[in-house]
């Protein structure tokens, strides 16, 4: 940032000495030659301004832990397996990547490995995920058999809600180690016009933060010793898609309707979030929304979120003469998603649903661990059985940083 700014004054300063030369009515020789120069010097630093601009907006990027893709992590992340990482964390011979992306994560942390079970720490991007107990065996088809076959394919996943939040735009901050406070400016100081020789008038501004603290959520399976001997490929499967998303989609949902005491506090939730009267017209009901973040200087690219039930009315929405209304003039062409983890209980009479408004990257969620998973072969419920319970741990928080940057309305 430092040398950007000394760019800028060296920019002017140079420009301030062009325009001196080109208020003359006729340049001299030497003074021409000058002009030029300088004229080849400004087009030289605006490329270096330039190249700083992008540079400072990459490392505002890592600040705020958005994910870039790729690299060497992105390699490493693409051929890691967790069912590997899982059979060489009970066999005491955990190797290879999943070894050195266990460590890592380790780093710096508590290992919960000992007589209660074997702590195995898993990148948040191979696993996310809510306290569900299932049980998988080979014995019976739906609890585990499905999965062991002499040819197997690719394992069949159920369907699932949509997870919109970080789709939507939320800022994302990985690694996070404490309680994190984010600071905003909440009201600025005051000018004034004065005449000559009146002095000004002072103000002053005000601050608030909005705090943020790891919440835990956690799920946990059980698996017999035949299911993990047998199963191969399709254990992945069922440990990436099924758990993880699980853990996920309890932190999607706590960001949009979460209570905030065992769990995050979620949009709705949030004291400040405006509430819009419900009219029956969806394009009016749109514009009242749009117009709530207007209203309050909000900048930004925003979206509306809501659930099925309610774009299954607006599609059903025609005109005097019966045709049907475009999404698009309904919702004044603004991204809309859908999704049924946006409630469709609230309200008095709790069966109404949440049409929101927001920009998006003024929701945040961090991430205070990796996905950890405590595999327990000691538990006596598998023991005897040669089994083990995987319990799988994530601590993360949401928070709106600016409650004027959303709205929504029961319809």
């Amino acid at each position: 940032m430092k040398k950007l700014i000394e760019l800028r004054e060296k920019r002017a300063a140079k420009v301030a000495e062009m325009r001196a030369l080109h208020a003359k009515d006729k340049l001299e020789d030497n003074e021409e030659q000058r002009f030029k120069a300088l004229e080849k010097e400004v087009e030289e630093i605006d490329a270096q301004i330039a190249r700083e601009e992008r540079m400072a907006a990459y490392e505002r990027q890592e600040e705020r832990g958005e994910q870039v893709h790729g690299g060497e992590l992105g390699r490493e992340l693409r051929n890691y397996s967790l069912a590997s990482a899982i059979g060489g964390a009970l066999s005491g011979r955990l190797t290879g990547r999943e070894a050195e992306i266990d460590q890592e994560l380790k780093r710096g942390r508590e290992s919960r490995s000992g007589a209660s079970g074997i702590h195995l720490a898993v990148p948040s991007e191979i696993l996310l995920g809510t306290r569900e107990q299932r049980s998988q065996t080979v014995g019976s088809d739906p609890e585990g058999g499905y999965t062991v076959a002499t040819q197997l394919a690719a394992l069949g996943d159920r369907f699932r809600p949509a997870l919109r939040v970080e789709s939507m735009g939320a800022t994302v901050m990985r690694g996070l180690t404490s309680f994190l406070d984010l600071p905003n400016l909440a009201a600025s100081g005051s000018t004034k016009w004065v005449g000559e020789n009146e002095n000004a008038e002072r103000s002053t501004v005000t601050f608030n933060s909005v705090s943020m603290g790891p919440k835990t959520v956690t799920g946990e399976y059980r698996l017999s010793r035949r299911l993990m001997l047998q199963s191969g490929t399709a254990i992945e499967d069922v440990l990436r898609r099924d758990l993880g998303y699980l853990l996920a989609q309890a932190l999607d949902y706590a960001a949009i309707n979460g209570g905030g005491v065992k769990d995050p506090l979620g949009i709705l939730n949030t004291t400040g979030v405006a509430k819009v009267a419900t009219v029956e017209d969806f394009a009016d009901l749109a514009a009242d929304l749009i117009a709530e973040l207007e209203l309050d200087d909000v900048t930004g690219t925003a979206a509306f979120l809501t659930n099925p039930t309610v774009m299954k009315a607006a599609r059903k929405k025609k005109d005097a003469d019966g045709h049907v209304l475009t999404l698009a003039e309904q919702f004044h062409n603004q991204r809309v998603e859908v999704s049924t983890q946006v409630p469709n209980n609230i309200g008095a009479t709790t069966n109404k649903s949440a049409l929101i408004y927001g920009q998006w990257g003024e929701l945040y969620i961090g991430y205070w661990s990796a996905v950890d998973i405590l595999i327990n072969p000691y538990h006596p419920d598998v023991a005897s059985n040669g089994g083990a319970l995987l319990h799988a741990f994530l601590d993360a928080d949401v928070a709106v940083r600016h409650k004027e940057a959303f709205a929504f309305a029961e319809v």
